[in-house]
């Protein structure tokens, strides 16, 4: 499995940017599919952004649509996730997963490894 760490995680007041980003090592980080995934407090996890093994195709969800863009590089073995505009309902816990299939994928179970999380604050 390919392990993963966030990172760009922080405080940010609204209608701030951040950028997160997602250092994979191990296994074949180029061929597979990635995700973003969000846990705010007594809440479930839930998807924010997919993108496939070569970034050709992304997937966003509702509330980051115009806002927030994933890319990846993979000669860096490494994931973004830009986030712009923020608003505090954005304040969560964000989580790198990555997938073995190289396509899209939106649920949790589609995953096989997942990083430790960073937390954005997001102060109104």
């Amino acid at each position: 499995q390919v392990q993963l760490v966030e990172s760009g995680g922080g405080l940010v007041q609204a209608g701030g940017s951040l950028r997160l980003s997602c250092a994979a090592s191990g296994g074949t980080f180029g061929s597979g599919g990635m995700g973003w995934f969000r846990q705010a407090p007594g809440k479930e996890r839930e998807i924010v952004a997919a993108i496939s093994w070569n970034g050709d195709s992304t997937y966003y969800r509702d509330f980051a649509k115009g806002r927030f863009t994933i890319s990846r590089d993979n000669a860096k073995s490494t994931v973004y996730l830009q986030m712009n505009s923020l608003k505090p309902e954005d304040t969560a816990v964000y989580y790198c997963a990555a997938r073995v299939l190289s396509g899209l994928a939106a649920r949790e179970n589609d995953f096989t490894s997942w990083g430790q999380g960073t937390q954005v604050t997001v102060s109104s």
